[in-house]
């Protein structure tokens, strides 16, 4: 039932001991409560009580959050009194904890205040017609809290009232009247002992009988709270206690629980914490223990210890060494019983881990006490000695880690080699979302294993790679040769110098076969399904380049030499065959069908916890941009330029978020919308709106763990899962996201944009990257008949310059006989191609390399840059001549070329390539994967063609 009005009464009146200055504007309150009506029950009007929740940290900050009902006032934690609250310090907590999800025993009483209200504030409510409410008044009481624990709780907002939260300074108090009174009386958020759970529990105003914090011995004594004193219903009942506190002396305690792991202090004479007493009667009390009748008596009245009884004394003292601790929910954890060696390295474990500058794996306090019983249990002397077997599955969890942090105390550099294993950070490395553990013990051979740690080691000090791969590669090609030489070499190849390359080509043999019939590694990895892994093509080329990689290095090195091994055997292994097919956009029925609006729908909808795949997906789709650029944007991605949408990403692949490009309208709302989600995620972790420096590092896209700042984003992993189970329920054959990215590249290429423009729209570094997308050029068949259309005879034919093809088109029949692959039977030549077989294979030119006058010379669209300049030159020699005759003779030489240089100028313009051709760069190798590249032509065989009046 909710309080009285006598209780609410003494409240009051106890307040208004302190300000006697208020009672004027409470006078209404106090008639209200000598009338026979419910002051505490929102119907009674025109006056009621609410209760507020003043919670302070450590800063001296108080917390606020933003209130639905009232419009998105920032106001204290609060609001009325339920049936089942028993009193206003109950109904503030109860509210502190609905509203704001901090729960009861995080909170602490101030010692100025204890139970009494820090303020009661009086304020009118304007009359809801909608609720049928009157205008009516308040009288909120505030109770003042500390939090109990350094750090403050998770803020979990009650999102049908509360809309956010946010500390604010005492001197920033949105109330004048509470921030008044808190400057006041000096709180400054140091936890006191009194726990406001114990008090509200009682369901009494009494506090002479509190369940009380550990931080306080003298409130925590047993026959005292048993004995409270005896206080008259008319007396005030904070004086008087702490008037009777201030006369109690301090008995002998009873020492530290007897329970091996158990910190905490003995509460009985047995030598047992209050928790541990129930424990060993719920055991039916092994041992027979027993504490001498009223006890309580010996040290009040005789000041004597306390004898006890045993039926069995080593049975009782063995139940206190096997016990484990009896609670482990109070925010720390025992060390107590293990030996000094393991109890510095989980010291320094758990200070590694907390102090690592990317957050990791959470710890959970329950798992390290785990893996702590797990060594108190088997009383190991460190953690390497632990039996993992006879572990709990999360201790294992945590000693992975563990292990991995305290091996770089433990090894040096040279000890790693040693032991078979390498640690990146030993050379100041660390690859992102990978351990600085590599382990080579999978390598059995001492000599190849030596072989692969100096090739690591000298690249992690000379060049490091980016990622981890190429050492995995490496390490898993060595594993497998490894394997091989185990079973099929003399001595397990444990001796270099009798390897030959008989062993090296088996080793070949053996992978070839193996990936022929698909058949299981020698190494027997087990992939994350628990299948054995298969060798494939692609394993079998990247194992035969991982390991061949090592062993020319020990060639280079000299280390091969050293060891006595054959030349040979490392010479035997070939290189594997690494190259990837073509990139491929999407079949026209796959690419509608995963743009469709109910099919982005499905896959907004397998987005559980509304992360934002959808909004990934399309803005992979309608940007082109790489899978990795969209998934890791930051917070601030989007922006708005003179009017126009841009999206902000790292183009360069090492994190310089500085590239911008222009996105739709829609695009830019739906990112928008995701940005308010994020803010909103991130104001219920940490309780205030993100800073402009905040919003620069926060996720747009934040993953689930390991994330309390949302600094990381989403993974690969978790977007490929979710796309694929997407994809297969579409039903519309096999996709990977990254053709999103091929499907725009052909787009523009259709679009007539040429491959210049493709690379620096899609932020390919690499100018091989453009090659991808020649063969699309090729394909294209609208382009194919431009460039089959019109044609002009070259400087080598009977008639330089003419048009080859009137306003019909060739036959693609006639097209595709005359045509030439340029990219396989042409070598360049001055001013165009050669396609001479003889000379395309490498013999020497014939004909005294008279290549203009060659039937076998070609020129395309892209020489015609280069015959301007040339043109050019003859004119000037021309008009230098010494006489007429000189320069008549001159331009009739020149007059073939000049005739054929106009005639492909005029075709270039009926095609709509001339202004494309004339702005190419010769000096710049991308633009020679340009449209005008793509297609070319003898003009003798051409010229077979030509039809009465086609003259140029």
């Amino acid at each position: 039932m909710p309080p009285s009005s006598t209780a609410v009464r003494k409240t009051v009146e106890a307040y208004l001991g302190r300000h006697p200055g208020e009672r004027d504007a409470l006078a209404e309150l106090l008639g209200a409560l000598d009338r026979p009506v419910d002051t505490t029950a929102r119907t009674t009007l025109p006056e009621h009580v609410t209760c507020s929740a003043v919670v302070i940290d450590r800063q001296g900050r108080v917390l606020h959050i933003r209130h639905r009902a009232t419009g998105g006032l920032i106001l204290a934690p609060g609001g009325y009194i339920e049936p089942q609250d028993r009193t206003l310090l109950a109904a503030a907590v109860r509210e502190v904890t609905e509203e704001a999800g901090i729960p009861p025993d995080a909170l602490c009483l101030t010692r100025q205040l204890l139970g009494s209200p820090i303020d009661i504030d009086v304020h009118g409510i304007d009359a809801s017609p909608s609720k049928g409410e009157p205008a009516h008044r308040h009288y909120d009481v505030r109770y003042a809290f500390y939090l109990s624990g350094e750090e403050p709780p998770t803020i979990a907002l009650q999102d049908e009232e509360v809309s956010g939260a946010q500390w604010l300074p005492q001197p920033e108090v949105t109330s004048p009247t509470l921030r008044a009174k808190l400057l006041a009386a000096g709180l400054d958020g140091l936890p006191e002992p009194v726990n406001t759970s114990a008090l509200i529990h009682d369901f009494t105003d009494r506090p002479t009988s509190p369940r009380v914090t550990r931080s306080d011995p003298l409130l925590r004594c047993p026959v005292r709270i048993n004995q409270p004193p005896q206080l008259s219903s008319r007396q005030g009942m904070l004086p008087v206690y702490e008037e009777w506190l201030a006369k109690q002396v301090p008995f002998p305690h009873f020492g530290q629980c007897k329970v091996l792991p158990c910190p905490e202090q003995a509460s009985s004479p047995l030598g047992l914490c209050h928790r541990h007493i129930t424990h060993y009667e719920r055991d039916r009390k092994p041992g027979g223990a027993r504490p001498a009748a009223n006890w309580a008596r010996w040290i009040v009245t005789r000041n004597k210890p306390v004898p006890i009884e045993y039926a069995d004394r080593s049975l009782f003292e063995r139940w206190c060494r096997e016990t484990g601790l009896a609670n482990r929910a109070n925010g720390q954890v025992s060390l107590l019983g293990l030996r000094p060696l393991v109890k510095a390295e989980i010291k320094w474990a758990l200070f590694q881990h907390g102090n690592n500058p990317t957050e990791g794996m959470i710890w959970p306090l329950v798992w390290v006490q785990y893996l702590i019983d797990d060594c108190r249990d088997q009383r190991v002397d460190s953690l390497a000695d632990i039996d993992q077997g006879n572990c709990r599955r999360l201790s294992r969890l945590l000693l992975f880690g563990m292990l991995n942090s305290l091996r770089q105390v433990y090894f040096t550099r040279d000890d790693t080699k040693e032991a078979g294993f390498i640690e990146t950070d030993h050379f100041g490395v660390r690859f992102a979302s990978c351990h600085s553990h590599i382990d080579l013990t999978p390598i059995s051979q001492r000599w190849l294993r030596d072989l692969i740690w100096d090739m690591f080691a000298n690249r992690l000090l000379t060049d490091p790679p980016k990622s981890r791969s190429p050492f995995d590669m490496s390490r898993r090609a060595c594993a497998e040769l490894s394997a091989y030489l185990e079973a099929q070499a003399p001595g397990g190849g444990h001796d270099p110098t009798v390897l030959t390359a008989s062993h090296m080509e088996g080793f070949v043999a053996d992978q070839r076969h193996r990936a022929e019939h698909g058949l299981p590694m020698l190494r027997r990895r087990l992939t994350k399904n628990g299948a054995p892994g298969i060798v494939t093509k692609c394993i079998q080329s990247a194992t035969f380049n991982g390991a061949r990689r090592v062993l020319r290095f020990g060639l280079d090195s000299g280390d091969a030499e050293r060891l006595g091994l054959d030349r040979r055997f490392a010479l035997a292994l070939p290189g594997g065959d690494m190259r990837t097919g073509r990139r491929r956009p999407f079949p026209d029925v796959l690419a509608r069908a995963v743009a469709n609006q109910q099919n982005l729908e499905r896959l907004e909808e397998s987005d559980e916890d509304d992360r934002g795949i959808r909004d990934i997906w399309e803005t992979q789709v309608l940007t082109g941009r790489r899978g990795k650029e969209v998934r890791e944007v930051r917070l601030d991605c989007i922006s708005r330029l003179n009017g126009v949408p841009l999206f902000w990403h790292d183009q360069t692949k090492v994190g310089n978020l500085d590239e911008a490009i222009r996105i739709p309208e829609r695009l830019y709302l739906r990112l928008e919308q995701r940005q308010k989600k994020t803010i909103d995620r991130y104001i219920q972790r940490v309780g205030h709106p993100p800073t402009p420096q905040e919003r620069s590092q926060i996720a747009l896209f934040p993953r689930r763990t390991s994330n309390r700042q949302l600094l990381k984003s989403v993974s690969y992993k978790w977007f490929l899962k979710l796309f694929r189970t997407w994809l297969e329920t579409l039903d519309v054959g096999h996709g990977v996201p990254h053709q999103a990215r091929h499907t725009l590249a052909t787009k523009l290429l259709k679009a007539g944009a040429n491959l210049t423009q493709i690379k620096r729209y899609l932020g390919q570094i690499s100018a091989v990257m453009a090659e991808h997308y020649v063969h699309i050029a090729n394909t294209d068949s609208e382009l194919n008949d431009a460039l089959n259309s019109v044609w002009v005879a070259g400087p080598g034919a009977a008639q330089p310059g003419l048009a080859l093809t009137s306003g019909k088109p060739m036959t693609r029949a006639e097209a595709e006989a005359l045509a030439i692959d340029l990219s396989r039977k042409s070598t360049p030549a001055e001013g165009g191609f050669c396609t001479f077989q003889a000379v395309v294979d490498g013999q020497a030119r014939p004909w005294n390399m008279d290549c203009h006058n060659c039937d076998k010379f070609v020129m395309s669209g892209a020489d015609l840059v280069y015959w301007h300049r040339k043109r050019e030159q003859w004119h000037a020699m021309a008009e230098g001549a010494s006489d007429s005759a000189t320069a008549d003779y001159l331009h009739d030489i020149f007059e073939p070329t000049a005739r054929a240089i106009d005639g492909l100028e005029k075709a270039l313009e009926a095609v709509g390539l001339l202004d494309e051709t004339l702005a190419l760069d010769l000096r710049r190798p991308q633009e020679y994967f340009g449209r005008v590249w793509a297609t070319a032509f003898r003009a003798q065989e051409l010229a077979q063609h030509q039809t009465d009046g086609t003259a140029a």
